[in-house]
């Protein structure tokens, strides 16, 4: 037996229990939107595990780079990061081909999005959404405006510390899982109760992000790095 497949075979069913739970007082809207009554697991359809396929013709060569994707007028304003790491599967096999999709709030720590009524700022060469598909060695880049905090309202005085939502598909619309990146040394980690319904400090730091000085780009971008591990006692906590 190849070495793939033996790493293959040792790959089990998804433990989530270092990830966070439907529930989670301190995060207010969960307890409105958890399940009341427990789960009713339905078998998959053929055409849920097998399609849509992407393609690379489906991904624009500027889809990767938010600073410029939504040119109108001039460069997309804040701070210039770039995002890279890689996709892993539990064995450390690459994630080949995957599509990653990120969306963020801008500088000023607003969304593009009609539900977000903080009074901050528009940017109109910024929109906070892109993707790209994973390389042979499971890598992705993404390059950025480095995003703000927002207040939300959860309880007195919320604010949401800066971060980069992730969202990973397989071969197949229903082969997602969704996950959120976040910066070193942000004093708000310690308040936020999103960030904490992930029970495990150890878990808790992997969804931080590394700062790479090799990452960074002279005179552009500050570079950071962040994995993404599928399965595994190293799993990047999920939203379930």
């Amino acid at each position: 037996m190849s070495a793939g497949r033996e790493a293959a075979k040792k790959i089990g069913p998804r433990d989530w229990s270092g990830h966070p739970p439907y529930l989670y007082l301190p995060y207010r809207s969960t307890e409105f939107r958890a399940p009341s009554k427990p789960l009713v697991p339905l078998a998959r359809a053929i055409s849920e595990l097998t399609a849509p396929v992407f393609g690379e013709s489906s991904v624009g060569a500027l889809d990767n780079d938010l600073t410029r994707n939504a040119v109108k007028n001039g460069a997309a304003l804040g701070e210039r990061i770039t995002v890279s790491g890689r996709i892993l599967e539990e064995s450390g096999r690459p994630v080949r081909g995957a599509l990653v999709e990120i969306w963020q709030a801008n500088a000023a720590g607003r969304y593009v999005h009609v539900n977000d009524r903080h009074d901050a700022p528009l940017d109109p060469n910024f929109h906070g959404a892109g993707r790209c598909l994973t390389g042979a060695n499971g890598e992705y880049r993404f390059t950025t405006i480095r995003p703000g905090a927002y207040p939300w309202k959860n309880h007195a005085n919320a604010w949401r510390p800066a971060h980069i939502h992730f969202s990973l598909f397989g071969n197949a619309f229903a082969a997602r899982l969704v996950t959120q990146m976040y910066f070193p040394g942000d004093p708000l980690h310690d308040l936020d109760p999103v960030l904490h319904c992930v029970r495990s400090a150890a878990a808790r730091q992997r969804l931080v992000a590394r700062f790479s000085m090799e990452k960074t780009q002279p005179e552009r971008a500050l570079g950071f790095e962040f994995d993404i591990v599928l399965r595994g006692p190293q799993a990047t906590p999920l939203e379930s």
